[in-house]
């Protein structure tokens, strides 16, 4: 009898429990007891029908993730759903909590399959760099039709029962008891003689000739760079052109490949490195969280009104602060008009757009966010205007109130100390647009205490991001290695690349954007600004002037302006190549007494990537990081790394620490620059043939 797996019956129905907490992952054990459970069902004459369901919160989730990569052990699931199916009595699956990849396959295994309302099912294995390996990708266009299956399998979301009733998937869906349901549906089918139902028997409906190509086609800029989609569009075709066994060898075929590839492993590392990014070492499970019922919000700009939306469409009350009416009202009305524009696609209906705005008030005094549990500050990138505020903030804010700045680089600990209270001060660095981008860069300071810090991070998930903890330094984690990288970029055009093509080579890699177009959309005077801030603070640490600051000096600071680095058409966000930016770069050439050589695309890669991956190395070593992964998920959600890359640091183990800190090592030779000396963990590592991944 298996420990994960049982066998009961209830009158004239024999019911397959899964039971494997808390997920009833299909790990060997469970995959073993199934088939055992089979059996006695089987040889059970008493049992007319046979139902499979999962005991706790869910109907098995999905494969045991953690076997991937290692040794199969049998039965394969494929093997434990093709007996399911060719079992001698009906078979019924009984679905509550989720039921995704190889849980879902199991349903489909089966003749019938019952859910509770609130179930939902899905094949999220493109995700992982992977398709339906259990016949997924055979049984489900046999079901609904290859058009359908497609957009499931590929799409890799979970759906709800309720659309997997209408789409042919589900056949009956129940609310209230499971168990009970599910043994009378069985012997209604029994009582009325219900025939068996194999899935892998019916013919696929492939609709037309050209289904495969044009879905390829309307794909192919969304998932550009990522094999899995691509793999998963041939394993479904491959069901409309053979049998159900060739089929099934074929998804056998193509799984494999994508579970041998770097990109699964690096879609997989995300996936694990997500779920652990929000456990922060050091803060114990039971550390007291604050009650956050309503949020203060200083800034009614772009950043500002962004922020706010986070927290109106997660139901928390905000009370919005601008200095003048007239600001105010441009930013609730900015609110309103980007709620607007979701509902108009279909993504949020009418009423909805009414109840998120009427969590929202508007004030010209401080002394309104007295009573707010969370004060998020979003006003202009300047220290002594941050203080200012932070000074108020502590006048009039209750006691326990957290106090949160939305600096991107400016010292977290210098604006907690004007403050009493800098234990209540954290750094919430929301990336732009906030109320789109999923990363949160939560920033400790030196006296924030860890109940604030759970707090926060805790808050993070309720608003929909991605929370990520990082320590005080000039552009933390996100925007001090964009800053490292970004200088490789200007150093190579200085030397005689082009911006189009330092932009084409990482934009190849897989980032959404190379460096320059990215400067053009944030817009030029943004960076100027900051880069002037610094020559006026603090001259001895400030850049040399160039022809970036040039560009923006004549008002050239990026698509808002119709041009920047690169010129952009009106109401087309193509960057084409400027003439005026070459005369710039010649001019600074010149200027500079630079003499031009050709680069190549690898050098610029090694040159954009080694440095980011460089600055890494003494994040961590700094404590400003505490784990690769960290940076690898401020990256990947802040910056657009992509993902079948798995992140900075994850890319750098999969090239090899050796051969990384060698070619770290010649640039440093070859240019003496501070930025090229080799990190001493990084150099440890190397010589240690040791990964990032085993810190």
């Amino acid at each position: 009898m298996s420990d994960v797996v049982s066998y009961q019956r209830e009158d004239e129905i024999g019911l397959i429990v899964v039971d494997n907490p808390p997920v009833n992952a299909l790990g060997h054990a469970v995959r073993q007891g199934l088939l055992d459970a089979l059996d006695q069902g089987l040889a059970d004459d008493g049992a007319r029908a046979l139902v499979v369901m999962g005991a706790g919160r869910t109907f098995p989730a999905g494969a045991d993730i953690r076997e991937f990569g290692q040794t199969p052990k049998e039965p394969a699931l494929p093997d434990v759903i093709n007996r399911l199916e060719d079992s001698g009595k009906l078979l019924i699956a009984a679905v509550h909590g989720t039921a995704l990849g190889g849980g879902m396959e199991i349903t489909l295994g089966c003749d019938y399959r019952l859910a509770l309302d609130s179930a939902r099912m899905g094949l999220p294995e493109v995700n992982l760099g992977l398709l339906p390996g259990a016949g997924g990708t055979q049984r489900l266009p046999r079901l609904i039709g290859a058009q359908a299956a497609l957009d499931a399998i590929v799409g890799g979301k979970p759906m709800k029962a309720g659309q997997l009733e209408k789409m042919g998937v589900v056949d009956k869906v129940v609310s209230g008891d499971l168990k009970a349901e599910a043994i009378a549906y069985a012997r209604q089918l029994a009582d009325d003689n219900a025939p068996r139902r194999k899935v892998s028997e019916l013919t696929v409906d492939k609709e037309s000739d050209t289904v495969f190509s044009d879905y390829e086609q309307s794909i192919a800029r969304k998932k550009r760079g990522f094999l899995a989609p691509f793999h998963c569009i041939k394993a479904v075709q491959a069901a409309t052109e053979l049998d159900f066994a060739a089929g099934q060898k074929r998804e056998r075929e193509l799984f494999t490949e994508l579970l041998n590839s770097p990109q699964s492993a690096a879609q997989r590392h995300v996936f694990f490195a997500e779920r652990e990014v929000g456990k922060v070492p050091g803060i114990a499970k039971d550390t007291p969280r604050r009650e956050i019922a309503q949020v203060g919000i200083i800034g009614a700009g772009t950043m500002g009104g962004g922020i706010a939306m986070n927290f109106l469409s997660a139901g928390i009350p905000v009370k919005m602060l601008e200095m003048k009416q007239e600001a105010l009202d441009k930013g609730v009305a900015l609110i309103r008009k980007n709620y607007e524009a979701t509902a108009k696609k279909g993504r949020m209906t009418s009423e909805q757009v009414e109840r998120c705005m009427s969590l929202l008030t508007s004030t010209l005094s401080y002394d309104d966010l007295s009573d707010v549990d969370l004060v998020i500050e979003a006003v202009f990138e300047n220290m002594k205007v941050k203080k200012e505020v932070f000074g108020e903030l502590d006048r009039v804010t209750k006691p326990g109130a957290i106090l949160a700045t939305n600096t991107s680089t400016l010292d977290v600990n210098e604006i907690a100390q004007s403050t009493r209270r800098p234990e209540d001060v954290i750094g919430m660095h929301f990336f732009s647009p906030a109320n789109v981008m999923k990363l949160l860069e939560n920033v400790r300071g030196e006296a924030t205490s860890d109940e604030v810090i759970a707090t926060v991070m805790d808050l993070s998930k309720r608003i929909g991001k991605v929370g990520v903890l990082v320590g005080v330094c000039y552009g933390f984690v996100g925007n001090r290695i964009l800053h490292k990288r970004q200088a490789q970029a200007i150093s190579l055009v200085n030397e005689g690349a082009t911006p189009a093509q330092v932009d084409k080579v990482l934009y190849d890699f897989g980032l959404p954007m190379g460096p320059f177009a990215m400067a053009d959309l944030a817009g030029l005077d943004v960076g100027w600004r900051i880069r002037e801030g610094l020559r006026e603070s603090d001259p001895a640490n400030a850049p040399e002037r160039n022809w970036l600051d040039a560009l923006a000096e004549q008002e050239r600071w990026g698509q808002k302006t119709g041009g920047g680095v690169f010129d952009y058409a009106e109401g087309d966000r193509t960057p084409r190549p400027s003439e005026v930016t070459a005369a710039e770069i010649e001019k600074y050439r010149a200027e500079q007494g630079i003499e031009t050589r050709e680069i190549s695309d690898t050098e610029i890669l090694e040159r954009c990537l080694y440095v980011m991956v460089n600055e890494g190395a003494k994040i961590l070593e700094e404590g400003v990081a505490m784990r690769p992964l960290d940076i690898d998920i401020v990256w990947i959600y802040g910056y657009g790394f992509p993902v079948y890359q798995g992140g900075p640091m994850f890319w750098a183990d999969s090239i090899g620490l050796d051969k990384v800190h060698a070619k770290i090592q010649q640039f440093h030779d070859e240019t003496g620059h501070d930025d090229w000396k080799p990190a001493p963990l990084l150099e440890r590592l190397a010589k240690e043939g040791k990964r990032f991944a085993d810190l």
